[in-house]
């Protein structure tokens, strides 16, 4: 018999906090601001994987540009 593993479709604030390792109101505030990109479902925000993907790319070429000046 085969196990499928189902993968997360996407996280919650929280979770995303704790791949990041920022702390619950630093991933908030980046959420309401719109660094990090999210989409409300009922009384939560859910965010994408890639969103956090993106996220993390935009800082990496942020950090790479600072570094080259």
């Amino acid at each position: 018999m085969t196990t499928a593993v189902i993968e997360r479709k996407w996280h919650t604030t929280a979770e995303v906090a704790q791949m990041l390792g920022y702390g619950l109101s630093k991933t908030k505030m980046l959420v309401l601001t719109g660094e990090i990109r999210s989409v409300k479902d009922g009384r939560n925000r859910r965010i994408l994987p890639r969103w956090v993907d993106e996220y993390i790319e935009r800082r990496a070429r942020e950090a790479e540009m600072e570094w080259s000046a």
